[in-house]
């Protein structure tokens, strides 16, 4: 899907994907509680949210004691965001993950990319990788599908013409193997389940 497209597709949905920010915001909490043994996000001070949407998931890392910030394509997923009174301690900035994000290199200890990377092209996921290991100190995690395909997500991705399919065969070796002008993106990546069918891809960022 090309970068306007995927625009006008995500401003379009922004009400849709409002009514479900409770729900998304209270799955996002129950993750964030149950990783705490594997990583304690506790430990750090700043996070970045890419792909953001309506900020459900900048909520949850806000109220776990870290400053967030939310970068998001879609102008009405930032206003939906915006509104809602407990994001008010979260920046918001519009950008785009494929391309240079607005930030300088480790800008923040964490940075986090939910439900983002599976829908991308194969060179897209590489861009973003690169950029997200740039501008992160400590951590940067993938939340994304597993190799455990469920029917209606298989039957849904199908419609949508993403690269859903390649992504689940691919995500950990693709991680691996990035590189950017100045070497690799990271220096390891380690895959923990956070559901049937999700993951959190935990990436250390290679040093520069």
């Amino acid at each position: 899907m090309s970068k306007r497209s995927s625009e006008f597709l995500f401003n379009v949905i922004a009400p849709v994907y409002g009514l479900f920010y409770r729900r998304q915001k209270n799955r996002y909490a129950e993750v964030l509680k149950g990783m705490q043994i594997e990583l304690n996000l506790k430990l750090y001070k700043t996070v970045l949210d890419v792909g953001c949407g309506t900020g459900a998931l900048c909520s949850a890392l806000y109220e776990n004691g870290l400053a967030a910030t939310g970068i998001d394509l879609a102008e009405k997923m930032l206003r939906t965001a915006k509104k809602n009174p407990e994001n008010k301690g979260v920046r918001f900035v519009r950008g785009n993950a494929t391309e240079t994000l607005p930030f300088a290199d480790k800008r923040f200890d964490v940075s986090i990319a939910s439900y983002v990377a599976h829908g991308l092209s194969r060179q897209d996921r590489k861009k973003l990788y690169a950029e997200m290991s740039r501008v992160t100190k400590h951590k940067v995690i993938l939340h994304d599908y597993n190799q455990r395909r469920k029917l209606l997500t298989t039957i849904i991705e199908w419609l949508e013409r993403g690269d859903y399919f390649r992504f689940i065969q691919n995500a950990e070796t693709e991680m691996k193997e990035c590189c950017s002008q100045t070497g690799a993106c990271f220096s390891s990546v380690r895959v923990v389940n956070v559901g049937a069918n999700a993951a959190w891809y935990i990436c250390t960022p290679q040093e520069r």
